[in-house]
């Protein structure tokens, strides 16, 4: 088993920054990849980034030059540096992990973009 707890979600203005964590715990060697997803109101939830264990990143073309994915192996923890925050980045961002074929997903965190 896998367990995903998100932090650092909140409300920001327009043009602002916010940095997501995500620490995992249990099983947790050899998650790959991790990654964030994100799903709006009334939206299917979609991929913003994701890293592999050997550091690959993979970016939607919405977030890129914007965000910027990472991950630190020893605190078992991935990041996701938000910058130049838009009204359409709002949604409720949810951290995933795969441990072989097996999914997992934290809570999730709100991020609002709102002035």
């Amino acid at each position: 088993q896998v367990q995903l707890v998100e932090s650092g979600g909140g409300l920001v203005q327009p043009g602002g920054s916010l940095r997501l964590s995500c620490a995992a715990s249990g099983t947790i060697f050899d998650l790959d990849p991790m990654g964030w997803y994100r799903q709006a109101a009334g939206k299917q939830r979609e991929l913003v980034a994701s890293i592999t264990s050997h550091g690959s990143t993979n970016y939607a073309d919405f977030v890129k030059g914007r965000f910027i994915i990472s991950r630190d192996s020893a605190k078992n923890t991935v990041y996701l540096q938000m910058n130049s925050l838009k009204p359409e980045d709002t949604a409720v961002y949810y951290c995933n992990a795969y441990l072989g074929y097996s999914g997992y997903w934290g809570q999730g965190t709100q991020v609002t973009v709102s002035s």
